[in-house]
């Protein structure tokens, strides 16, 4: 595991990305990214694959309509601190400023949720960050878009029932929750005790320490306490450290089940062996290859200009950076329909996203069919879909094992709804009316 940090720390340092904008006129999108440290051999992958799509824009397309991106990137090391930094010297960037910022940490997006406001610019937190923010009415700069991480911990529950004969077999079943203990690990508990309570399974929170590298006392009060299902809420080498010491202890791959940040190659491919059978969510989209990845090879691979490996291209945390900048792009491309051909302000950005509709020839267009479901964005509903699937690792590939499992909205929605109101009168935020969006 340890290595990890060794060859993270090479890969960061072995380049720098960036395009600068131009005073005449582009698009500046800002890119929070952490090649170096614990999660670098997570980070790094994302980030090539959101610079990848950002150069297939530019050198297929010409930019969006004409109008060519730019982008920096600036090191947080997965550290709130650096990403607070790297937020204040890159938001007045460009001829328009800060098109938006994807925080890719939970800490960080925390405590950019209070700045982005006064700023204008939107914070897109595709599958992560405040599970409440999804609430448009009061977290108008903030957009979790296709999934919260309380939209996970439903589905996982859901799919644990689904295993075990149905919800009513749940009663007197235990899980226990492993999680890196921070506010990333941390945010599905308020879903995971109310669906403990509902069902009358028993929940034991376990937290780990990071980067996560010491869980033997945690797998140690496992192998005594023997639960039914294990809910790993880990991230970098806390995941296959997991496996290994699951391993140790002849705990049941196949009855771990993580989030969406802890279903990606480098979550399992360190284990070897030992992470054979494990299963996690997934924030819509899996692994494989479609046609927007053959454009990227044609356009950008070739060039010269991918930092990705050949092996990368394509593996979950690839895709995942490559549809959050797909989502940035098309929500520029929406706000130019109503503001012009032009580079937008955060402020128009931001109408752009709440206002992203990608139905199935809009995705086929975009070459990504089979990445992710047709849904729209909207004041109310900055989420915008509920589903997802499981995958299972065989040692090799990611294989889905399940069909698509719906959040359960009855029990989300009253308390995403409850959850924004206090975090709106704790704030002096008024709720917006939605009815009044244009």
């Amino acid at each position: 595991m340890k290595k990890l940090y060794l060859v993270g720390l090479a890969a960061a340092l072995a380049f720098s990305v960036d395009s600068p904008a131009r005073a005449d006129g582009d698009q500046f999108i800002p890119i929070l990214s952490y090649r170096t440290g614990p999660y670098a051999p997570n980070g790094i992958p994302y980030a090539n694959g959101f610079v990848d799509y950002l150069e297939l824009v530019n050198r297929r397309d010409g930019g969006v309509n004409g109008i060519k991106l730019a982008f920096e990137e600036c090191e947080t090391g997965y550290a709130t601190d650096r990403g607070v930094e790297c937020y204040e010297r890159l938001k007045g960037k460009g001829p328009t400023g800060a098109s938006f910022f994807n925080p890719l940490s939970t800490g960080i997006t925390f405590a950019l949720t209070e700045k982005a406001p006064a700023d204008k610019i939107p914070l897109i937190t595709f599958g992560y960050g405040r599970s409440e923010s999804r609430d448009g009415s009061v977290f108008r700069w903030s957009f979790p878009l296709l999934g919260t991480y309380w939209t996970a911990a439903d589905v996982i529950v859901q799919y644990i029932a689904s295993q075990v004969g149905g919800v009513e077999a749940l009663r007197g079943k235990k899980i226990v929750h492993l999680y890196l203990d921070s506010p990333y690990g941390k945010e599905p508990l308020p879903v995971l005790e109310a669906k403990a309570a509902k069902y009358g399974f028993s929940l034991t929170p376990m937290p780990v320490t990071a980067p996560g590298l010491e869980q033997k006392s945690q797998w140690l009060q496992i192998r005594q306490s023997k639960p039914d299902f294990v809910i790993l809420w880990g991230y970098g080498v806390m995941d296959p450290t997991a496996m290994q010491e699951a391993a140790a202890v002849n705990f049941p791959r196949d009855r771990i089940i993580g989030n969406w940040w802890a279903g990606a190659e480098p979550d399992v491919a360190p284990a070897g062996e030992q992470g054979i059978g494990y299963k996690a969510v997934m924030l819509q989209h899996g692994a494989g290859r479609g046609k927007v990845h053959a454009d990227v090879e044609k356009y950008v691979v070739t060039a010269g200009v991918s930092r990705s490996k050949p092996e990368e291209i394509g593996q979950v945390l690839y895709n995942r950076g490559l549809l959050n900048a797909m989502l940035g792009v098309e929500a520029i491309r929406t706000a130019q329909a109503k503001f012009g051909k032009r580079p937008l302000t955060g402020e128009e950005v931001r109408w752009g996203i709440e206002n992203l509709k990608l139905d199935e020839s809009r995705i086929a267009a975009l070459g990504i069919e089979g990445m992710i479901r047709p849904f729209q964005i909207s004041c109310a509903d900055h989420q915008g879909a509920g589903l997802s699937r499981v995958q299972q690792w065989d040692g090799k590939t990611w294989k889905v094992v399940s069909d698509w499992i719906q959040a359960d909205e009855s029990l989300l929605a009253p308390m995403v709804k409850a959850a924004a109101q206090k975090y709106g009168a704790d704030k002096s935020i008024p709720a917006f009316d939605c009815t009044k969006a244009q």
